[in-house]
């Protein structure tokens, strides 16, 4: 099944067998009882659900779109808030700067893999319940630092905090996806995405004037207030938007529990069994035969749902996030996405430190210098993401109305020119030390086009994995993680042995192999999608 399917609102099912006597088959109608135990084959991402979030008003969809974005901007401030307290951490708990890296890297490194458990579960109990639990988290960590006496507590508490703010990475892009068809959520991402980018640039300036005035442990209470707001948000404001009905994982692991409660059964009354067949036995036998993850599956009628209850036992996040790996598509996609994300990483640290060393700025003024690449980011994904949905309605336009997921990509090309000439520029305004207004023109280009090409990967994470979005996006975020932290633990000794220049054309170089990548993609990606579907469907029928 192609995109172009899987975009279609017909809700009539589409499993009916066709009987050459027409009159007969218009003449007969099914029992109620055929009606209940009958197995809908539908497109998962438009399966009829109770309160369907995708035909919410306008107003309704832009409160949680507000909500979420607000819930990200934890992700991007938390992670570098840190950076203007780390003197005084240093002096007051007696840190030693390698503590404060570890404390650094294990907060990138966590915010980064921890959302493949929040997608996990958010997909067994829905979303609401994983942003509160998350948020909470978050909340307890930031008030745990900003009493803590030793470095030691301060570490453990933010990797507490990093895997509370680590949910909405996740699950705020699948929550979008719940709302909005894919032609809708290449603008709708750009506008979420852009308040994290936010983050980063917006931490410093916060953070030096908590530092400068009230001293460091005002930066964790200003997060502590922050967490607050958004977990109230979330509780009163916040509807959830996930229906069982179109989780993939949801349904696969629904379809093992009515096995699994079948052959109980049978075993109990194997006469009674093998003579009255029981509904659950029915739907088993038909899912059995379908892949539980292919694009078109057999989706288990709400009755059955109703009555097998899940829990938190029923998680496993692995699996998934296997699947997701294991497609071709998927994995050529993944790397230059932690390859652009951790660019961005390593591009707002360094630069603190260059102009902290050689421009001899303080907190302050540093977080006015990064501002300039946040508001590019914000640019890029904004933009980027209008500029990606009109890509994609005009290919479908071309083509008759038919789409796939790989069209989206069409959109990165226009950026792709310009990207690594901007990281080239900026590696050598910071080298020959030009006068800093040159370096925020640099750090705008540089923001703008490399989150123009994100905000369209990212949507196309999404849209290539119907039905298991926030897996997908966990996995991206896993992904990124590891790509930050890796970047974290190489950039000062690289900016210290090879200089600016040195290390900025030498990330030019990575952003060129991961433009390949995409272009790769966008080319072969289709192809290596449905290969990968037809080999799940055959294992999927073995076993």
């Amino acid at each position: 099944m192609t995109m172009a399917d899987s975009q279609s609102t017909n809700l009539a099912p589409i499993n009916a067998e066709v009987n050459d006597d027409t009159d007969t088959q218009l003449q007969k109608k099914p029992t109620a009882l055929e009606t209940k135990e009958k197995v809908i084959k539908l497109d998962i991402e438009h399966a009829i659900v109770e309160n369907d979030p995708r035909i919410w008003s306008t107003t309704r969809k832009n409160v949680v779109l507000f909500i979420i974005s607000g819930a990200s901007m934890i992700a991007g401030l938390s992670a570098n808030i840190q950076n203007p307290a780390n003197a005084q951490i240093e002096q007051e708990l007696h840190a030693s700067p390698g503590d404060i890296s570890l404390s650094l890297s294990l907060f990138i490194l966590v915010q980064g893999n921890f959302p493949v458990l929040w997608s996990a579960i958010s997909e067994i109990k829905g979303r609401k319940i994983v942003y509160l639990l998350s948020v909470s988290l978050f909340t307890l960590g930031s008030a745990i630092v900003a009493i803590s006496k030793t470095i030691g507590l301060v570490i453990g508490m933010r990797i507490v905090q990093a895997a509370g703010s680590s949910a909405v990475i996740a699950i705020g892009a699948a929550t979008l996806a719940d709302m909005y068809e894919p032609h809708q959520r290449g603008t709708m991402m750009g506008i979420y995405y852009a308040a994290p980018l936010l983050g980063p640039s917006v931490a410093p300036i916060v953070a030096g004037g908590l530092v400068q005035g009230l001293g460091w442990r005002a930066v964790f209470w200003f997060l502590v207030i922050w967490g607050a707001i958004i977990f109230l948000a979330f509780l009163l404001l916040f509807q959830d938007t996930f229906r069982r009905e179109r989780s993939l994982t949801y349904q696969n692991v629904l379809k093992k529990r009515i096995r699994s409660n079948a052959l109980a059964k049978a075993k109990a009354d194997s006469q009674d069994t093998v003579s009255h067949p029981s509904t659950e036995e029915k739907i088993t036998k038909n899912a059995s035969n379908q892949d539980p993850e292919a694009q078109t599956p057999t989706i288990v009628p709400a009755a059955a749902i109703k009555e097998v209850k899940l829990s938190l036992a029923d998680v496993n996040p692995f699996p998934p996030y296997l699947k997701i790996i294991g497609r071709t598509n998927n994995l050529a996609i993944l790397i230059p996405s932690g390859l652009l994300f951790a660019f961005s990483f390593s591009i707002a640290y360094t630069c603190a430190r260059t102009l902290a060393n050689t421009y001899q700025y303080d907190a302050l003024k540093t977080g006015l210098v990064l501002l300039a690449y946040g508001i590019g980011s914000v640019a890029g994904s904004i933009l980027g993401g209008r500029w990606s949905d009109r890509t994609l309605a005009k290919l479908k336009v071309k083509y008759e109305g038919k789409s796939y997921p790989e069209m989206r990509l069409e959109s990165t090309k226009i950026a792709m020119w310009w990207l690594p000439p901007s990281v080239i520029g900026y590696a050598w305004v910071c080298q020959e030390r030009v006068h800093v207004a040159a370096m925020c023109v640099m750090l705008f280009l540089a923001g703008f086009f490399s989150i123009w090409i994100y905000t369209s990967t990212l949507a196309y994470i999404v849209d290539a994995n119907v039905g298991r979005s926030s897996t997908a996006v966990a996995t991206n975020s896993s992904f990124r993680g590891l790509s930050a932290f890796v970047a974290a633990e190489v950039a000062v000794p690289l900016q210290d042995a090879i200089g600016d220049g040195g290390l900025y054309t030498l990330w030019a170089g990575l952003l060129v192999i991961a433009q390949l990548l995409i272009l790769l993609v966008l080319y072969r990606g289709a192809k290596w999608r449905e290969e990968s579907e037809k080999r799940e469907k055959a294992k999927a029928e073995e076993s």
